[in-house]
């Protein structure tokens, strides 16, 4: 991330996770269902949903130059949201407690979904924390396909601690995040 919001620390983790359309579709199927937390060893408590009816807003369409091809606009209401077992899918607008064991307690860290990222070769979800996480801040979570076939994860995120607590420990809370990176990337590699 190049221009973080002043006050605010980047961080990017990338790694393969596999080649070809199965895979990518079946990447973007555990992202979009909370498997990247669940199998890095957090808990996923979904707490609200946005309802079915709700517009969906569709942002503007870029070519691989980032050249604009289609203005944004708001569309129809998105009808499927689930897998075809039935499981949801993650949502712009979804808020969830995320669970974990760090500093010898269990974490609490609430977050609201804020983007769905739908494009063809590129899909996934970002969230940003609520009032209750130890950060303020994004973290997104994206499935990339590249021309090659190759499929890849990539974690970013900018975040600064959320109150005078954390911010005492800042140094840990770093660490942490990096760890939970690594755990994230190893979740779809299959480490």
């Amino acid at each position: 991330m190049t221009y973080p919001p002043e006050g605010f620390t980047p961080a990017e983790s990338r790694a393969r996770i596999g080649h070809g359309d199965q895979r990518f579709e079946t990447a973007v199927m555990q992202a979009l269902t909370w498997q990247i937390q669940e199998r890095s060893g957090m808990g996923v408590r979904v707490e609200d949903a946005p309802e079915d009816d709700e517009v969906r807003y569709n942002p503007v369409t870029f070519d691989e130059h980032g050249v604009p091809i289609a203005p944004a606009s708001i569309g129809s209401a998105r009808v499927e949201r689930t897998t075809p077992d039935g499981t949801p899918l993650v949502t712009a607008g979804t808020t969830a407690t995320l669970t974990m064991h760090a500093f010898g307690q269990t974490v609490h860290a609430p977050v609201r979904v804020v983007a769905i990222i739908d494009e063809r070769d590129r899909k996934g979800f970002a969230y940003g924390t609520l009032e209750g996480h130890p950060l303020s801040g994004e973290e997104s979570f994206v499935i990339e396909r590249t021309p090659d076939g190759s499929v890849w994860l990539q974690v970013r995120q900018f975040s600064q601690p959320a109150s005078r607590k954390w911010r005492f420990v800042a140094p840990l809370v770093r660490r942490q995040q990096r760890v939970m990176a690594e755990k994230y990337l190893a979740a779809l590699r299959g480490d």
